[in-house]
């Protein structure tokens, strides 16, 4: 199976050209819009109480969420003086993104969450542990379903903001592929981040397409998803995956698309139709 002939939506931003190589080495014809940007704050406030933080030994345990925010944190507040402070904790790393960095700096994790990488395996990991006080290195949103969750164990838990997901400063291509989904002219639509989907709605909204983008994604257009919290994201909106791969990475989602899309296609379509 493949993709061939499929006209593909995909809203990935810092792995475009990636995606779209999937995407044509599949035999679909991609269109990439770049809907999220992550940006630093410019209030770096979170960034050196972090740092201080970890210094002073308050912190037992500090939960690393993505590889870009700890490369801002260590650029901001410096390297060396950010490395010396990684190694007086317990450093937890959701996926293998923030151990690369720590890596590179010859620090090892002393947990890395085993996959889909989900805040729920974070509680897993952390529960039982002597470590009470811990510390949330924040992605690119505040996430209190976790906090709430270690906070339900027993634990203190603090977090630090070091960067937020906006959108980009040029929405064009987001704008047309809100377009082109109201107008039916997407077959399938790759999703990796539920953040993706807030700001293709968001964007919908603004060009008073937001019913029409629903309507095509639960009756015409085929949706992929990365994994379980991008399907939260989805049912968030009422709508429900079609097609998820059995790892939460952007290759295996291209190449399970690949293999179902056809098929999940013509049922959705027939299912559409009444026939």
């Amino acid at each position: 199976m493949s993709l061939s002939g499929l006209r593909v939506l995909s809203l990935e931003s810092r792995r475009a050209a990636e995606i779209e190589t999937l995407i044509r080495k599949q035999g679909g014809e991609p269109f990439v819009a770049p809907s999220v940007e992550e940006r630093a704050l410019a209030d770096h406030s979170d960034a050196f109480r972090l740092a201080e933080e970890l210094e002073s030994g308050r912190i037992e345990m500090l939960i690393l969420t993505t590889g870009v925010g700890l490369s801002f944190w260590r650029e901001v507040v410096g390297s060396g003086r950010a490395d010396a402070a990684l190694r007086k904790t317990k450093l937890l790393t959701r996926g293998p993104k923030p151990s690369a960095v720590l890596r590179s700096a010859g620090i090892a994790p002393d947990i890395t969450i085993p996959e889909p990488n989900t805040w729920r395996e974070i509680v897993e990991a952390v529960r039982g542990r002597a470590e009470r006080r811990l510390a949330i290195q924040e992605y690119g949103r505040p996430n209190q379903q976790l906090v709430e969750a270690l906070r339900e164990q027993g634990a203190q838990v603090e977090t630090f903001a070091l960067y937020r997901w906006e959108l980009p400063a040029d929405t064009r291509l987001l704008r047309q592929a809100a377009h082109k989904l109201s107008r039916n002219e997407f077959d399938l639509v790759l999703f990796t981040s539920g953040v993706q989907l807030d700001h293709l709605f968001a964007i919908a909204e603004e060009e008073k397409l937001a019913e029409e983008v629903k309507r095509a994604l639960a009756e015409r257009v085929v949706i992929a998803s990365i994994g379980p919290i991008m399907n939260e994201a989805l049912a968030g909106r009422g709508l429900k995956a079609d097609i998820v791969p059995e790892s939460p990475k952007m290759g295996a989602l291209v190449y399970a698309a690949a293999e179902l899309a056809a098929g999940a296609l013509e049922r959705k379509r027939a299912v559409s139709s009444g026939s």
